[in-house]
Protein backbone atom coordinates (compact mmCIF):
# COMPACT_ATOMS: atom_id res chain seq x y z
CA UNK A 1 0.00 0.00 0.00
CA UNK A 2 1.16 3.57 -0.71
CA UNK A 3 2.64 4.71 2.61
CA UNK A 4 2.07 8.52 2.19
CA UNK A 5 -1.53 7.91 1.03
CA UNK A 6 -2.23 5.69 4.06
CA UNK A 7 -0.93 8.34 6.49
CA UNK A 8 -2.76 11.14 4.62
CA UNK A 9 -6.10 9.32 4.96
CA UNK A 10 -5.45 8.74 8.67
CA UNK A 11 -4.76 12.46 9.18
CA UNK A 12 -7.95 13.42 7.33
CA UNK A 13 -10.30 11.29 9.41
CA UNK A 14 -8.54 11.61 12.79
CA UNK A 15 -9.01 14.62 15.03
CA UNK A 16 -6.11 16.69 16.27
CA UNK A 17 -5.46 17.23 19.96
CA UNK A 18 -5.74 20.98 19.29
CA UNK A 19 -9.29 22.31 18.93
CA UNK A 20 -7.94 25.28 16.97
CA UNK A 21 -6.54 22.99 14.27
CA UNK A 22 -9.81 21.05 14.09
CA UNK A 23 -11.71 24.33 13.59
CA UNK A 24 -9.26 25.46 10.89
CA UNK A 25 -9.67 22.13 9.09
CA UNK A 26 -13.45 22.46 9.16
CA UNK A 27 -13.25 26.01 7.81
CA UNK A 28 -10.93 24.87 4.99
CA UNK A 29 -13.30 22.02 4.07
CA UNK A 30 -16.33 24.30 4.22
CA UNK A 31 -14.60 26.91 2.02
CA UNK A 32 -13.87 24.24 -0.62
CA UNK A 33 -17.44 22.94 -0.52
CA UNK A 34 -19.00 26.39 -0.79
CA UNK A 35 -16.58 27.41 -3.56
CA UNK A 36 -17.38 24.32 -5.65
CA UNK A 37 -21.12 24.74 -5.09
CA UNK A 38 -21.08 28.45 -5.98
CA UNK A 39 -18.98 27.93 -9.12
CA UNK A 40 -21.27 25.15 -10.38
CA UNK A 41 -24.47 27.11 -9.69
CA UNK A 42 -23.12 30.24 -11.41
CA UNK A 43 -21.91 28.28 -14.46
CA UNK A 44 -25.31 26.55 -14.67
CA UNK A 45 -27.06 29.93 -14.48
CA UNK A 46 -24.93 31.39 -17.27
CA UNK A 47 -25.45 28.28 -19.39
CA UNK A 48 -29.19 28.81 -18.89
CA UNK A 49 -28.95 32.50 -19.75
CA UNK A 50 -26.93 31.65 -22.87
CA UNK A 51 -29.55 29.16 -24.07
CA UNK A 52 -32.32 31.61 -23.21
CA UNK A 53 -30.64 34.43 -25.17
CA UNK A 54 -29.98 32.19 -28.17
CA UNK A 55 -33.53 30.81 -28.12
CA UNK A 56 -34.76 34.08 -29.66
CA UNK A 57 -32.75 33.41 -32.81
CA UNK A 58 -32.35 29.61 -32.90
CA UNK A 59 -35.91 29.03 -34.14
CA UNK A 60 -35.82 31.69 -36.81
CA UNK A 61 -32.26 31.55 -38.13
CA UNK A 62 -31.50 29.02 -40.87
CA UNK A 63 -28.87 26.35 -40.33
CA UNK A 64 -26.94 27.80 -43.27
CA UNK A 65 -27.32 31.06 -45.17
CA UNK A 66 -25.85 31.51 -48.65
CA UNK A 67 -25.10 35.01 -49.92
CA UNK A 68 -23.05 36.50 -52.75
CA UNK A 69 -19.37 37.26 -52.25
CA UNK A 70 -19.26 39.79 -55.09
CA UNK A 71 -22.40 41.90 -54.52
CA UNK A 72 -25.86 42.15 -53.01
CA UNK A 73 -27.40 39.51 -55.27
CA UNK A 74 -26.63 36.54 -57.45
CA UNK A 75 -28.39 34.34 -59.99
CA UNK A 76 -29.51 30.78 -59.31
CA UNK A 77 -30.06 28.52 -62.29
CA UNK A 78 -32.60 25.63 -62.40
CA UNK A 79 -29.74 23.10 -62.50
CA UNK A 80 -28.23 24.63 -59.38
CA UNK A 81 -31.57 24.37 -57.58
CA UNK A 82 -31.79 20.73 -58.61
CA UNK A 83 -28.25 20.12 -57.32
CA UNK A 84 -29.11 21.72 -53.97
CA UNK A 85 -32.12 19.44 -53.58
CA UNK A 86 -29.91 16.42 -54.22
CA UNK A 87 -27.34 17.32 -51.54
CA UNK A 88 -27.37 14.69 -48.82
CA UNK A 89 -28.19 16.48 -45.56
CA UNK A 90 -30.34 19.31 -46.94
CA UNK A 91 -33.90 19.07 -45.61
CA UNK A 92 -35.25 22.18 -47.37
CA UNK A 93 -34.17 25.55 -48.72
CA UNK A 94 -35.72 28.93 -49.41
CA UNK A 95 -34.84 31.76 -51.78
CA UNK A 96 -34.92 35.26 -50.30
CA UNK A 97 -34.50 38.88 -51.34
CA UNK A 98 -33.40 41.32 -48.65
CA UNK A 99 -32.86 45.11 -48.83
CA UNK A 100 -33.14 48.20 -46.62
CA UNK A 101 -36.01 50.35 -47.88
CA UNK A 102 -38.35 53.13 -46.76
CA UNK A 103 -41.81 52.45 -45.35
CA UNK A 104 -44.46 55.12 -44.73
CA UNK A 105 -47.76 54.96 -42.89
CA UNK A 106 -50.11 57.74 -41.82
CA UNK A 107 -47.43 60.44 -42.13
CA UNK A 108 -44.72 58.42 -40.35
CA UNK A 109 -41.55 57.03 -41.94
CA UNK A 110 -39.25 54.16 -41.05
CA UNK A 111 -36.23 52.63 -42.82
CA UNK A 112 -35.90 48.90 -42.26
CA UNK A 113 -35.41 45.64 -44.15
CA UNK A 114 -37.87 44.38 -46.72
CA UNK A 115 -37.46 40.61 -46.89
CA UNK A 116 -39.03 38.80 -49.79
CA UNK A 117 -39.62 35.11 -49.10
CA UNK A 118 -40.96 32.20 -51.11
CA UNK A 119 -43.49 29.54 -50.11
CA UNK A 120 -40.76 27.29 -48.60
CA UNK A 121 -39.53 29.94 -46.16
CA UNK A 122 -41.37 28.63 -43.11
CA UNK A 123 -39.92 25.15 -43.64
CA UNK A 124 -36.50 26.72 -42.99
CA UNK A 125 -37.24 29.49 -40.46
CA UNK A 126 -40.26 29.29 -38.18
CA UNK A 127 -41.38 32.93 -38.28
CA UNK A 128 -44.96 31.77 -38.80
CA UNK A 129 -44.88 30.33 -35.25
CA UNK A 130 -43.96 33.77 -33.88
CA UNK A 131 -47.11 35.49 -35.16
CA UNK A 132 -48.45 37.68 -32.36
CA UNK A 133 -51.57 38.81 -34.19
CA UNK A 134 -53.11 37.95 -37.56
CA UNK A 135 -51.67 35.37 -39.94
CA UNK A 136 -48.75 34.67 -42.24
CA UNK A 137 -48.79 36.22 -45.73
CA UNK A 138 -50.17 34.39 -48.77
CA UNK A 139 -47.85 33.84 -51.80
CA UNK A 140 -48.22 36.04 -54.90
CA UNK A 141 -50.05 38.83 -53.03
CA UNK A 142 -49.30 42.31 -51.70
CA UNK A 143 -49.67 41.06 -48.13
CA UNK A 144 -46.87 41.66 -45.61
CA UNK A 145 -46.03 40.63 -42.06
CA UNK A 146 -44.48 43.29 -39.82
CA UNK A 147 -42.72 43.13 -36.47
CA UNK A 148 -44.34 44.21 -33.23
CA UNK A 149 -41.80 47.05 -32.89
CA UNK A 150 -42.58 48.36 -36.38
CA UNK A 151 -46.33 48.18 -35.71
CA UNK A 152 -45.86 50.19 -32.51
CA UNK A 153 -43.76 52.88 -34.23
CA UNK A 154 -46.41 53.32 -36.89
CA UNK A 155 -49.36 52.86 -34.47
CA UNK A 156 -50.53 50.37 -37.07
CA UNK A 157 -53.30 47.82 -37.01
CA UNK A 158 -54.03 44.99 -39.38
CA UNK A 159 -55.99 45.46 -42.62
CA UNK A 160 -56.28 49.23 -42.15
CA UNK A 161 -57.67 50.24 -45.54
CA UNK A 162 -58.12 53.90 -44.57
CA UNK A 163 -54.37 54.56 -44.25
CA UNK A 164 -52.00 53.38 -46.95
CA UNK A 165 -48.92 51.41 -45.90
CA UNK A 166 -46.39 52.20 -48.64
CA UNK A 167 -42.94 50.90 -49.48
CA UNK A 168 -40.39 52.99 -51.39
CA UNK A 169 -37.42 51.22 -53.00
CA UNK A 170 -34.61 53.21 -54.69
CA UNK A 171 -34.44 52.42 -58.39
CA UNK A 172 -31.10 51.10 -59.66
CA UNK A 173 -29.25 53.19 -62.22
CA UNK A 174 -26.71 55.93 -62.81
CA UNK A 175 -26.78 59.65 -63.50
CA UNK A 176 -28.68 62.60 -62.10
CA UNK A 177 -32.32 62.29 -61.09
CA UNK A 178 -34.53 64.87 -62.80
CA UNK A 179 -37.87 63.79 -61.34
CA UNK A 180 -37.79 62.69 -57.65
CA UNK A 181 -40.90 60.55 -58.15
CA UNK A 182 -38.98 58.45 -60.67
CA UNK A 183 -36.21 57.74 -58.16
CA UNK A 184 -38.28 55.14 -56.31
CA UNK A 185 -40.35 52.11 -57.08
CA UNK A 186 -43.31 52.22 -54.73
CA UNK A 187 -46.48 50.31 -54.00
CA UNK A 188 -49.16 49.89 -51.37
CA UNK A 189 -48.85 46.81 -49.19
CA UNK A 190 -51.27 45.30 -46.68
CA UNK A 191 -50.22 44.08 -43.21
CA UNK A 192 -51.97 40.80 -42.38
CA UNK A 193 -49.80 39.66 -39.47
CA UNK A 194 -47.58 40.94 -36.66
CA UNK A 195 -44.71 38.81 -35.30
CA UNK A 196 -43.11 39.20 -31.86
CA UNK A 197 -39.69 37.74 -30.96
CA UNK A 198 -37.37 40.24 -29.28
CA UNK A 199 -36.91 44.00 -29.13
CA UNK A 200 -34.21 44.06 -31.83
CA UNK A 201 -35.82 41.61 -34.24
CA UNK A 202 -39.32 43.08 -33.89
CA UNK A 203 -38.19 46.18 -35.80
CA UNK A 204 -35.82 44.53 -38.27
CA UNK A 205 -37.95 42.91 -40.99
CA UNK A 206 -41.08 43.47 -43.02
CA UNK A 207 -41.83 40.19 -44.81
CA UNK A 208 -43.32 40.20 -48.29
CA UNK A 209 -43.75 37.78 -51.17
CA UNK A 210 -40.52 37.01 -53.06
CA UNK A 211 -42.00 38.05 -56.41
CA UNK A 212 -43.14 41.42 -55.04
CA UNK A 213 -39.71 42.15 -53.57
CA UNK A 214 -37.99 41.18 -56.86
CA UNK A 215 -40.33 43.47 -58.79
CA UNK A 216 -39.68 46.43 -56.47
CA UNK A 217 -35.90 45.92 -56.66
CA UNK A 218 -36.08 45.28 -60.42
CA UNK A 219 -34.52 41.84 -59.97
CA UNK A 220 -34.95 39.08 -62.52
CA UNK A 221 -36.95 35.99 -61.65
CA UNK A 222 -33.87 33.91 -60.82
CA UNK A 223 -32.02 36.76 -59.05
CA UNK A 224 -31.91 36.53 -55.24
CA UNK A 225 -30.08 38.03 -52.27
CA UNK A 226 -29.57 34.70 -50.58
CA UNK A 227 -30.60 31.12 -49.98
CA UNK A 228 -31.52 29.90 -46.49
CA UNK A 229 -31.05 26.20 -45.81
CA UNK A 230 -32.36 23.82 -43.19
CA UNK A 231 -30.22 20.74 -42.55
CA UNK A 232 -31.28 17.27 -41.51
CA UNK A 233 -30.49 16.23 -37.93
CA UNK A 234 -27.63 13.93 -38.91
CA UNK A 235 -26.24 16.21 -41.64
CA UNK A 236 -22.53 16.93 -41.97
CA UNK A 237 -22.37 20.73 -42.09
CA UNK A 238 -18.85 20.83 -43.55
CA UNK A 239 -19.79 18.39 -46.33
CA UNK A 240 -22.90 20.40 -47.24
CA UNK A 241 -20.87 23.62 -47.26
CA UNK A 242 -18.27 22.07 -49.56
CA UNK A 243 -20.95 20.89 -52.02
CA UNK A 244 -22.63 24.32 -52.05
CA UNK A 245 -19.30 25.97 -52.83
CA UNK A 246 -18.82 23.48 -55.64
CA UNK A 247 -22.29 24.21 -57.08
CA UNK A 248 -21.73 27.97 -57.06
CA UNK A 249 -18.01 27.74 -57.97
CA UNK A 250 -16.83 29.36 -54.71
CA UNK A 251 -18.54 32.67 -55.52
CA UNK A 252 -20.69 32.59 -52.40
CA UNK A 253 -20.35 33.14 -48.66
CA UNK A 254 -21.89 30.53 -46.36
CA UNK A 255 -22.62 31.23 -42.69
CA UNK A 256 -24.03 28.95 -39.99
CA UNK A 257 -26.11 30.06 -36.99
CA UNK A 258 -23.08 30.94 -34.88
CA UNK A 259 -21.59 33.06 -37.68
CA UNK A 260 -24.91 34.80 -38.35
CA UNK A 261 -24.99 35.85 -34.67
CA UNK A 262 -21.25 36.24 -34.21
CA UNK A 263 -21.47 39.30 -31.95
CA UNK A 264 -24.05 37.65 -29.67
CA UNK A 265 -22.03 34.43 -29.38
CA UNK A 266 -18.83 36.37 -28.62
CA UNK A 267 -20.57 38.45 -25.95
CA UNK A 268 -22.10 35.41 -24.23
CA UNK A 269 -18.85 33.43 -24.34
CA UNK A 270 -16.87 36.40 -23.01
CA UNK A 271 -19.32 36.85 -20.14
CA UNK A 272 -19.11 33.14 -19.33
CA UNK A 273 -15.30 33.20 -19.25
CA UNK A 274 -15.25 36.40 -17.17
CA UNK A 275 -17.61 34.93 -14.55
CA UNK A 276 -15.62 31.70 -14.44
CA UNK A 277 -12.37 33.60 -13.85
CA UNK A 278 -13.95 35.76 -11.14
CA UNK A 279 -15.29 32.76 -9.23
CA UNK A 280 -12.02 30.90 -9.75
CA UNK A 281 -10.31 33.83 -8.03
CA UNK A 282 -12.80 33.46 -5.15
CA UNK A 283 -11.89 29.77 -4.91
CA UNK A 284 -8.17 30.65 -4.92
CA UNK A 285 -8.75 32.96 -1.95
CA UNK A 286 -10.82 30.25 -0.24
CA UNK A 287 -8.04 27.70 -0.74
CA UNK A 288 -5.66 29.87 1.28
CA UNK A 289 -7.58 28.32 4.17
CA UNK A 290 -6.43 24.92 2.94
CA UNK A 291 -2.82 26.09 2.85
CA UNK A 292 -3.11 27.41 6.39
CA UNK A 293 -4.81 24.24 7.62
CA UNK A 294 -2.09 22.01 6.13
CA UNK A 295 0.71 24.14 7.57
CA UNK A 296 -0.93 24.00 11.01
CA UNK A 297 -1.25 20.22 10.60
CA UNK A 298 2.45 19.96 9.70
CA UNK A 299 3.39 21.87 12.85
CA UNK A 300 0.99 19.79 14.95
CA UNK A 301 2.43 16.51 13.61
CA UNK A 302 6.04 17.66 13.78
CA UNK A 303 6.90 15.07 16.42
CA UNK A 304 5.39 12.23 14.38
CA UNK A 305 7.18 13.42 11.27
CA UNK A 306 10.50 13.50 13.12
CA UNK A 307 9.93 9.91 14.26
CA UNK A 308 9.12 8.78 10.72
CA UNK A 309 12.18 10.61 9.42
CA UNK A 310 14.45 8.92 11.99
CA UNK A 311 12.97 5.55 10.96
CA UNK A 312 14.17 6.19 7.39
CA UNK A 313 11.25 7.90 5.65
CA UNK A 314 12.41 10.30 2.94
CA UNK A 315 11.55 14.00 3.11
CA UNK A 316 9.83 13.54 -0.28
CA UNK A 317 7.44 10.95 1.20
CA UNK A 318 6.74 13.17 4.21
CA UNK A 319 5.84 16.02 1.87
CA UNK A 320 3.65 13.69 -0.17
CA UNK A 321 1.62 12.91 2.95
CA UNK A 322 0.38 16.50 3.17
CA UNK A 323 0.22 16.92 -0.60
CA UNK A 324 -2.13 13.93 -0.81
CA UNK A 325 -4.05 15.10 2.24
CA UNK A 326 -4.73 18.45 0.59
CA UNK A 327 -5.71 16.83 -2.73
CA UNK A 328 -8.08 14.42 -0.95
CA UNK A 329 -9.67 17.31 0.96
CA UNK A 330 -10.11 19.16 -2.34
CA UNK A 331 -11.66 16.09 -4.01
CA UNK A 332 -14.06 15.39 -1.14
CA UNK A 333 -14.96 19.08 -0.83
CA UNK A 334 -15.47 19.36 -4.60
CA UNK A 335 -17.74 16.30 -4.70
CA UNK A 336 -19.87 17.47 -1.77
CA UNK A 337 -20.06 21.01 -3.21
CA UNK A 338 -21.05 19.65 -6.62
CA UNK A 339 -23.77 17.47 -5.10
CA UNK A 340 -25.22 20.49 -3.28
CA UNK A 341 -24.95 22.58 -6.46
CA UNK A 342 -26.69 19.90 -8.54
CA UNK A 343 -29.52 19.74 -6.00
CA UNK A 344 -29.97 23.54 -6.15
CA UNK A 345 -29.95 23.56 -9.98
CA UNK A 346 -32.40 20.66 -10.26
CA UNK A 347 -34.73 22.24 -7.69
CA UNK A 348 -34.72 25.49 -9.69
CA UNK A 349 -35.43 23.61 -12.92
CA UNK A 350 -38.24 21.59 -11.36
CA UNK A 351 -39.94 24.06 -9.01
CA UNK A 352 -38.86 27.50 -10.38
CA UNK A 353 -37.91 28.82 -6.94
CA UNK A 354 -36.36 32.09 -8.19
CA UNK A 355 -38.27 34.16 -10.77
CA UNK A 356 -37.10 36.97 -13.05
CA UNK A 357 -40.68 38.03 -13.75
CA UNK A 358 -43.95 36.62 -12.39
CA UNK A 359 -44.10 34.27 -15.40
CA UNK A 360 -40.39 33.67 -16.18
CA UNK A 361 -38.18 31.55 -13.93
CA UNK A 362 -34.44 32.20 -13.71
CA UNK A 363 -33.00 29.92 -16.43
CA UNK A 364 -30.52 27.25 -15.27
CA UNK A 365 -29.21 24.26 -17.21
CA UNK A 366 -27.50 21.18 -15.79
CA UNK A 367 -24.62 19.94 -17.96
CA UNK A 368 -21.89 17.38 -17.33
CA UNK A 369 -19.48 19.83 -18.96
CA UNK A 370 -19.96 22.22 -16.02
CA UNK A 371 -19.47 19.30 -13.59
CA UNK A 372 -16.14 18.50 -15.23
CA UNK A 373 -15.05 22.16 -15.29
CA UNK A 374 -15.79 22.63 -11.58
CA UNK A 375 -14.14 19.39 -10.51
CA UNK A 376 -11.04 20.04 -12.63
CA UNK A 377 -10.77 23.58 -11.25
CA UNK A 378 -11.11 22.52 -7.61
CA UNK A 379 -8.66 19.60 -7.88
CA UNK A 380 -6.07 21.61 -9.86
CA UNK A 381 -6.12 24.59 -7.49
CA UNK A 382 -6.22 22.25 -4.49
CA UNK A 383 -3.13 20.43 -5.83
CA UNK A 384 -1.14 23.66 -6.14
CA UNK A 385 -2.30 24.86 -2.71
CA UNK A 386 -1.28 21.53 -1.18
CA UNK A 387 2.08 21.60 -2.95
CA UNK A 388 2.79 25.05 -1.49
CA UNK A 389 1.89 23.89 2.03
CA UNK A 390 3.73 20.55 1.82
CA UNK A 391 6.94 22.30 0.76
CA UNK A 392 7.21 23.49 4.38
CA UNK A 393 8.32 19.98 5.36
CA UNK A 394 12.13 20.03 5.38
CA UNK A 395 15.14 18.72 7.30
CA UNK A 396 15.47 22.12 8.95
CA UNK A 397 11.91 21.85 10.32
CA UNK A 398 12.60 18.38 11.75
CA UNK A 399 15.94 19.26 13.36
Amino acid sequence: MNFPLYIAKRYIFSKSKSNAINIINRIASLATIVGAMALFVVLSVFTGLKEFSLSFTSDIDPDLKVSSTLGKSFFIEPKQEKDIKEIDGVASYSKIVEERVLFTFNGKQEVTFLKGVDSSFNKVSHFDKKIYNGQWLEPNTFQVVVGYGTAQKFSMGLLDYKNAFEVFVPRPGKGAIENPEQAFNKTDIFPVGIYAISEDLDSKYVFADLGLAQELLEYKENQVSGIEIKLKKDADENAVTAKLNSIFKNKITIKNKAQLNEALYKMLNTENIAVYLIFTLVIVVALFNLVGALIMMILDKKGNLKTLFNLGTDIKDLRNIFLLQGVLLSVFGGIIGLLLGVVIVLLQQQYELIMITPTLAYPVVFTFENVGIVMATIVTLGFFASMIASSRVSKKLLD
